[in-house]
């Protein structure tokens, strides 16, 4: 392999950082250790720019190259974006409805006129599908057909594949042209 750019930002396929590497984990290193590397990134990942600076951190993150491309939002280096999760609400889900099938009981000795306590299509959290204390023809009880979901957020993340990014610390100083 031919001397990196310092700074340059490698992908490896093993579960270690080379030597002259350090993982893009976002880690805190002091200026005056990391002088070419800071006069290059500067603070563009963090740090106070007096002291410190941080690498890059793509610990759960996918990257992303800076510019705008065509019907894009324009991104910068070392802006992060994006959510881990989403609550969807109703406009966000299709149309569709929820069934309830029911079954007539046709052995008569398990027939009942009205619902009796033990009685039910299902047990719904500890409860059954019937309202307790009716006539024939009973209501269903609610949660034998409310909402589903109860607004919690689901997992958003494109798929990933985990691999080991690096920045290199040491090797030749860009030239600028």
């Amino acid at each position: 392999m031919t001397s990196p750019y310092i700074g340059e930002i490698q992908v490896f396929g093993f579960n270690f950082t080379p030597y002259g590497w350090a993982s893009c984990n976002g880690a805190t290193l002091q200026i005056r250790q990391y002088a070419a590397l800071f006069s290059l990134i500067g603070t563009q990942y963090g740090g106070d720019g007096v002291n410190t600076f941080q690498l890059p951190n793509f610990t759960g993150r996918a990257p992303c190259g800076q510019g705008q491309g065509p019907g894009l939002t324009s991104r910068v280096m070392g802006e992060t974006f994006g959510t881990n999760t989403v609550q969807l609400d109703a406009t966000q889900i299709p149309a569709h409805t929820h069934q309830l099938t029911l079954s007539r009981q046709t052995n008569a000795s398990l027939q009942r006129n009205v619902p009796q306590t033990g009685d039910g299509l299902t047990s719904i959290t500890g409860t059954n599908a019937f309202v307790p204390a009716t006539t024939p023809n009973a209501t269903f009880a609610p949660q034998a057909v409310a909402s589903a979901g109860g607004g919690q957020a689901h997992e958003n993340r494109q798929p990933m594949l985990a691999l080991n990014f690096c920045i290199a610390l040491q090797g030749e100083f860009p030239a600028f042209d």
